[in-house]
């Protein structure tokens, strides 16, 4: 709990007595690799802290093929956001891509916390200003305006993640079939 405490103060330090709240709402889980934890059309129930392993955010496309939207890694936090803000079923599955071992805490709970105690919800404001605003705006800048080579280029700059991913992992979420991704790569390392 102590890492999970610390990413959280990271974005925004909680008092003793919000530390204390949350923690009680917390629950440790293990998901084995391929799992679901939450499927497209169903009603995000948890957040969850990756204490390990690699999870995976995607929907289907109309064809029935899987498209990443983004890969989430150890110290992460992970939950179908807008499902959650809007209260309605999720767009998108995330899934388990490793074994993976989390801290999970209930949305509605949370959610009520967070309500009565600011440094919680400054702690939720930072949090959302700097992953789903910031970090994500140059995401969706990219897709619009990048060729799917720059865009692996890019990919290939956070070593630790990229060596994790399987090929047709990288080729959905560039939105690029296996074999277009194995040209790049050839082209790349001649």
């Amino acid at each position: 709990m102590e890492e999970f405490i610390k990413q959280i103060n990271s974005y925004y330090p909680l008092s003793e007595e919000s530390i204390s709240l949350l923690l009680h709402i917390c629950s440790h889980e293990k998901f084995e690799k391929n799992t679901l934890l939450l499927e497209e059309g169903q009603m995000a129930r948890y957040y969850y802290f990756i204490k390990s392993g690699l999870m995976g955010y995607y929907n289907l496309d109309e064809n029935g093929n899987t498209v990443y939207k983004i890969f989430f890694e150890e110290n992460s936090f992970v939950a179908s956001t807008s499902a959650i803000i809007k209260n309605e079923p999720s767009k998108f599955s995330i899934i388990a891509l490793e074994d993976c071992e989390v801290i999970k805490y209930p949305v509605h709970v949370y959610r009520e916390l967070f309500h009565k105690h600011l440094d919680l919800a400054l702690f939720q404001i930072h949090y959302l200003e700097k992953n789903w605003v910031v970090k994500k705006e140059p995401l969706e800048i990219s897709l619009k305006y990048e060729t799917a080579k720059t865009r692996y280029l890019a990919l290939m700059q956070n070593r630790s993640l990229f060596q994790r991913l399987k090929q047709h992992h990288i080729a959905s979420y560039l939105g690029i079939t296996p074999t277009q991704l194995s040209r790049i790569r050839k082209e790349l390392n001649p």
